[in-house]
């Protein structure tokens, strides 16, 4: 994040735009409905200008810039065609700690304004920092036609209510569950559909309904009450590392849960559009080292889910593909706990598609096979007999730091040393890399180029065709190479600072505790 999103109150508050033009109408005309007192200082001003500032409580000076004007000035709008008065203003503004915007001049900006979606009072904001415009705008008119209008009617009816959800519901996870049930049900659908007479009464009446099933809870004994404050356990895989690959059921449950567990393997993009009050918990395993055993994980569930939490296991790839989610449902089930299971898309799809290695083709492959380099309690799989059929893919889960047991057994076992494969590390994500050679060669080119975990190795005759059909960062071997496989090449990526925006979530937590109704910003 390059810049910080704020929101200014500027309602009544002096702000100050030098220029008269057209750059200085629209900067007028964003700030007058956010209520600002404009004062427009220029030599000549536009009629525009003169009829959108026409209210007593703007005033429109006829003269050239001087620095006094700036006194009171809650920001600063530099919007003229001199370079050399733009940064005279910038210079005038910082000395006196005033934020200045010196427009279409991003390191002359102390604050950008950003492409604005207005369901008021839900203002989005969507900013590049001065990089691409036109992107952020574009972006704008994606988020407009999927946001209704509905929604501004929606956070105002909220803000009715919310003195009296608080005195009813005295809890605050109580209060959002409430809240997150009114705008995901038939409260919103009402609005939506522009009922809002019957939208108040269905809230009024859900509210009343809430407030008499906490007065019963409370008068009920402690078994009951334990058992009306069970939460919810959802198992989510988080697929390979790339946001965009989420479900939108994963997204939309990681929105709602009130406590977070993950793996290491869930990226830190995907740990991003999780509630952001959410509490989280790492218990990632890595080969050796388990920040907290199995049993540990199971127990936690399911004490929080007794808690009346709603929980969020998240996990890399897919849970139920070498994920353990079969055990951790198990435990809950044991403890009548209740659970919803998404899956994600597991990291032999992500590896396969990203590295352009089809784990099934009709010349080449006509089944695959999911397998795991360690069983149980950590003991290595060497049932290599069974991978000797040339026409079946196998991808190795965990292998990769056993690889020459595996390659050194398989060839033992019969299989040809000249087999392809591949390891794929980082599958989808900016960083991922892409090593090919043989069972022959496979532990040479590894030690030569060290790619990292998380890592997965593909073998077999599909693997040939990575060179021809790799797409994602990659940079081709040259044309001249007519050994690439068995030479071994990697594919690396080109370097990616900049983060795609994820536009991922767009309405949550309208009523907080603490911060009244939230306005989202996303950069």
């Amino acid at each position: 994040m390059n810049t910080f999103p704020l929101f200014f109150k500027l309602e009544d508050r002096k702000v100050l735009i030098v220029g008269g033009g057209d750059v200085a109408l629209r900067k007028a005309d964003l700030l007058s409905r956010a209520g600002a007192c404009i004062t427009v200082l220029a030599p000549s001003i536009s009629h525009e200008i003169q009829a959108l500032l026409s209210d007593s409580k703007h005033a429109l000076i006829y003269e050239n810039y001087n620095k006094t004007y700036m006194t009171d000035s809650r920001v600063i709008i530099a919007a003229t065609d001199d370079e050399m008065l733009n940064h005279q203003i910038h210079a005038d503004a910082t000395e006196l700690n005033i934020p200045v915007n010196v427009v279409d001049t991003p390191h002359l900006c102390d604050f950008i304004f950003p492409a604005i979606v207005d369901r008021n009072p839900i203002v989005i904001g969507i900013s590049s920092n001065g990089k691409a415009p036109v992107l952020a705008r574009l972006l704008r008119a994606r988020l407009e036609t999927l946001i209704p209008q509905g929604y501004g009617k929606l956070a105002k009816l909220a803000g009715e209510f919310r003195g009296e959800v608080k005195a009813k519901i005295p809890t605050l996870t109580g209060r959002r569950q409430f809240w997150e049930r009114a705008f995901e049900g038939q409260v919103s659908q009402l609005m939506f559909a522009g009922n809002e007479n019957e939208a108040i009464a269905q809230l009024q009446a859900d509210l009343d309904n809430t407030a008499a099933n906490i007065t019963a809870k409370n008068a009920t004994d402690e078994s009951t009450e334990a058992q009306n404050t069970m939460g919810e356990v959802y198992i989510v895989g988080a697929g390979p590392g790339d946001p965009e690959l989420l479900t939108f059921k994963a997204l939309r449950l990681m929105q709602q849960a009130d406590i977070v567990y993950y793996d290491a393997l869930v990226s830190p993009q995907v740990l991003d559009l999780c509630r952001r009050d959410a509490d989280k918990v790492f218990v990632g395993k890595k080969r050796s080292n388990h920040a907290v055993a199995q049993l540990g994980i199971n127990e936690l569930l399911v004490n929080s889910a007794k808690e009346g939490r709603r929980v969020v296991r998240l996990k890399g790839g897919d849970p139920f593909i070498f994920g353990r989610g079969g055990e951790e449902i198990e435990s809950l089930c044991s403890h009548n706990v209740p659970y919803q299971v998404v899956p994600g898309i597991t990291a032999a799809n992500a590896a396969a598609s990203y590295a352009g290695i089809p784990l099934t083709h009709r010349d080449h492959s006509q089944s695959v096979r999911f397998v795991t380099g360690f069983l149980k309690a950590g003991s290595p799989n060497n049932n290599f007999k069974s991978f000797l059929n040339t026409d079946e893919t196998v991808v190795f889960y965990m292998g990769l730091h056993s690889l020459p047991r595996l390659t050194e057994g398989l060839i033992d076992a019969g299989r040809s040393a000249e087999t392809p494969i591949a390891i794929v590390s980082n599958a989808s994500m900016p960083n991922q890399q892409v090593l090919t050679g043989t069972l022959a060669s496979i532990v040479e080119l590894q030690a030569q180029h060290q790619l990292p975990t998380p890592a997965l190795l593909i073998m077999g005759d599909v693997v040939s065709l990575h060179h021809d059909l790799a797409w994602y960062n990659n940079k081709k071997t040259s044309e001249n190479d007519n050994n690439w496989l068995r030479g071994g090449t990697a594919t690396t990526p080109k370097p990616n600072p900049n983060q795609q925006a994820h536009a991922l979530s767009m309405i949550a937590n309208l009523a907080t505790e603490d911060g009244g109704l939230e306005q989202l910003v996303i950069d």
